[in-house]
């Protein structure tokens, strides 16, 4: 099936996403044929858009973006997928970065359900680089330590990495932020340690909370934590939930997580 994608009648093909990565990235989510968390990601495309001072125009509203995805995608039969929207700034001729002219572009990524659990994934730990945890740092914007590290997860036959911040603490995976079970314990990296802001997990945890299916604890969370861990997940706005089945020579099982994730898809 052709993937799906949407360009801007303006689009131009020299531009500052082209040649400096100056862009951010934001996810939206289609389940059973309706634009789920619509707001939440929107807030976060807005959010992410004033920390790389973008000139954000007037006609960006929630219900502008809403009817674009109804006309673009639901009505073209998409039923179930991942909406991956990129805006960056053009390269106008003038050096007034903050005037410059804004635009985007999305691909829809089609799946069964971008709430359930795509697959298990084997991870491991790299050292020889690490990332931020700045301001930046929990969106998502250019970062060739996430180009070094896909890279060096395929020649390992790998299928994510565990990064650490130069603090050498987890801060979270080439694609999306991880979540450590012990007990009746989910440990979740903080923001200031390096992690993704995610409208994905937020929501997922927010509802765990809610109903007291396990305690949450934004935490520091000590390289060693992973091997200690009963059950780990994966959550990545960018390619959605997926189970970690090993790191190194360690293997986990995902029985919780996964009934967990059950109760929160059936609340939509």
């Amino acid at each position: 099936m052709q993937k799906l994608k949407y360009i801007e009648d303006n689009l131009q093909t020299v531009n500052r996403a082209f040649l400096f990565g100056d862009a951010v990235w934001v996810s939206f989510f289609v389940r059973n044929s309706e634009l789920i968390m619509s707001e939440e990601s929107y807030f976060f495309l807005m959010a992410s858009m004033r920390k790389m001072r973008f000139n954000i125009p007037l006609s960006y509203t929630l219900e502008f973006f809403q009817e674009l995805f109804k006309k673009e995608v639901l009505q073209k039969d998409v039923q179930n997928a991942i909406i991956n929207m990129m805006v960056y700034r053009q390269q106008d001729n003038t050096d007034d970065l903050p005037k410059a002219t804004t635009s985007f572009y999305f691909e829809v990524k089609r799946m069964a359900d971008p709430l359930s659990i795509q697959s298990s994934i084997e991870l491991d730990m790299i050292k020889e680089i690490n990332v931020n945890s700045n301001l930046l740092s929990n969106i998502r914007v250019h970062s060739p330590e996430n180009i070094y590290a896909s890279i060096y997860a395929k020649d390992n036959d790998l299928d994510d990495l565990i990064l650490l911040n130069p603090n050498k603490r987890i801060a979270r995976s080439i694609y999306g932020n991880l979540l450590f079970l012990q007990g009746n314990m989910i440990k979740i990296p903080k923001q200031t340690e390096g992690a993704y802001i995610s409208p994905l997990m937020e929501n997922f945890v927010t509802f765990v909370h809610k109903n007291k299916l396990a305690e949450i604890e934004e935490a520091e969370v000590i390289a060693f934590e992973s091997q200690k861990s009963d059950e780990i997940i994966r959550i990545s706005d960018e390619k959605g939930i997926h189970t970690v089945s090993k790191i190194r020579n360690k293997t986990f099982e995902s029985t919780r997580f996964t009934e967990m994730l059950e109760a929160w898809k059936a609340s939509f």
